[in-house]
């Protein structure tokens, strides 16, 4: 049902709607409001969220219907309004379109003209209405749905691009927030949500600075990847500045101090959804024995350190400052793999 607002100070006016649209409220097609002047008309309004549309008269006591048009957007944008007036010269109805009338209809009113212009009038706001949820509805996707996938979703060929993948050279980087386990078993579930996204907001921040994109969040850890030029220096920067971020913040929880620890490793990738096409379920991803062992060097990082390899380090040396730690066991890898620490 639509709700619609009129504005006019001929008090007849109210009785002649009723009469010509008896059968439309009836039957709950419109739902008519009434007010004697802009200034009711804009409490009404108020009151009312969810007007559809607002007839007014532009000559009115307190409050004109051209001033009124300049109020109703500050009050609800996607509200629509027509002007229904004596005063149907070229200047009143240029002053009224520039303010945002919807149409202009001139009195007497020819009630058919009128509905059609009414009609009109509600379905485009019921399309605004629409582009609007879309517009927030694409915005929450946004939060949950890699950009990647979304990209998926705007071409044609959407149904059979979904398994496609493709072979990257790029830098995966793991960040777990250190004995985050122990602080959810001894905290309140909001107070362990709100740090947990605290801290995930940090991470986020210094990685999109960095050109990088989250590729998911894992529990209490978060995977993300670089492309392009200079992707594993950019992942250095962005990690070293998390480190310090979080350093930063102090947090403490019960005798636990936040920290992170983190493995950053580049090298080529299998990039695409990986999931369940029966199940629907597919996560735009990174897979690989590179991204592999970057999981492996943050699993064997203390709480502070970023670590890479030797590969990454001969990459990189001139430009940070690195320490060797020595060989390690990595999981999975018939050899060890010497390890170097980022510093600065």
């Amino acid at each position: 049902m639509a709700k619609i607002l009129v504005a006019d100070d001929e008090a007849d006016l109210e009785v002649l709607i009723k009469q010509k649209f008896r059968r439309q409220i009836r039957e709950a097609q419109f739902e008519f409001l009434f007010a004697l002047n802009g200034l009711e008309a804009l409490e009404r309004l108020k009151q009312n969220p969810d007007i559809d549309m607002v007839l007014t008269d532009i000559n009115m006591p307190e409050m004109d219907g051209l001033t009124l048009l300049q109020k109703i957007h500050e009050v609800n944008p996607i509200l629509q309004a027509v002007i229904v007036s004596a005063y149907g010269d070229m200047d009143n109805i240029r002053t009224a379109m520039n303010r945002g009338a919807f149409d202009f209809i001139t009195k007497p009113v020819n009630f058919e003209d009128l509905e059609i212009t009414m009609n009109k009038t509600l379905e485009h706001v019921k399309q605004l209405r629409t582009t609007l949820q879309a517009i927030k509805e694409n915005n929450i996707l946004k939060m949950y749905v890699d950009e990647n996938v979304l990209r998926f979703m705007n071409r044609e060929e959407f149904g059979s691009n979904l398994v496609k993948s493709e072979t990257i050279e790029a830098t995966a980087v793991f960040i777990d927030i250190c004995g985050f386990t122990s602080i959810s078993e001894t905290r309140p579930a909001d107070e362990v949500v709100n740090l947990l996204n605290t801290i995930f907001d940090i991470i986020v921040k210094e990685i999109i600075l960095q050109d990088g994109q989250i590729d998911k969040f894992i529990g209490d850890a978060v995977l993300a990847v670089f492309k392009g030029e200079y992707s594993l220096d950019r992942a250095i920067e962005a990690c070293l500045s998390v480190r310090s971020k979080v350093d930063k913040m102090d947090l403490q929880v019960n005798d636990y101090k936040v920290k992170v620890s983190i493995g950053i490793n580049f090298g080529e990738m299998v990039s695409g959804n990986i999931g369940s096409v029966n199940l629907k379920r597919l996560d735009y991803t990174v897979i690989g024995d590179a991204v592999n062992v970057a999981q492996r060097l943050q699993d064997i990082a203390a709480p502070g350190q970023v670590l890479i390899t030797q590969d990454c380090f001969l990459k990189i040396k001139e430009a940070f400052n690195c320490q060797p730690i020595g060989e390690r066991q990595l999981k999975n890898k018939a050899l060890p793999v010497m390890v170097f620490e980022v510093l600065e």
